[in-house]
């Protein structure tokens, strides 16, 4: 399981980073220059200012890391792994021309990919309230 965790981690570290970083970077001249007038320290600055600022785009990168990772453990199954999960089933079904388990192993990882998108969008909801793309 050790390498289905590399592929994931391969597929996600760098969409997460780039977004993150991005978000870190939005605020705006004004407000960093205000929390510098209020005296902040640059932790007060990241925890009240950026952080808040970067959320949008932290959840923007969760909710594609959530597909690439299903997609990534899957497509990582195909290749020997001893652990029999979705990527190994579709494999294997290939192999005995069974189709329709197939077409269902497939089904479910749609269902589970859309269900780990829906969750991330309601907590993204509840997180980020404040923000304007929600007014």
């Amino acid at each position: 399981w050790q390498s289905k965790a590399a592929v994931v981690v391969i597929m996600t570290f760098f969409p997460m980073l780039v977004n993150t970083i991005t978000g870190l970077h939005a605020t705006q001249a004004m407000e960093r220059d205000l929390m510098r007038s209020y005296g902040a320290s640059y932790l007060q600055t990241l925890v009240r200012v950026r952080l808040p600022n970067a959320l949008p785009f932290i959840f923007n990168a969760l909710k594609i890391n959530s597909t690439l990772a299903l997609i990534g453990a899957i497509v990582a199954e195909f290749f020997g792994t001893p652990i029999v999960g979705m990527g190994f089933r579709i494999s294997t079904e290939i192999g005995r021309m069974n189709v329709e388990m197939v077409w269902a192993t497939i089904a479910v990882a749609a269902v589970a990919g859309s269900l780990f998108y829906g969750l991330l969008a309601l907590a993204e909801r509840a997180a980020t309230f404040w923000h304007p793309s929600y007014r």
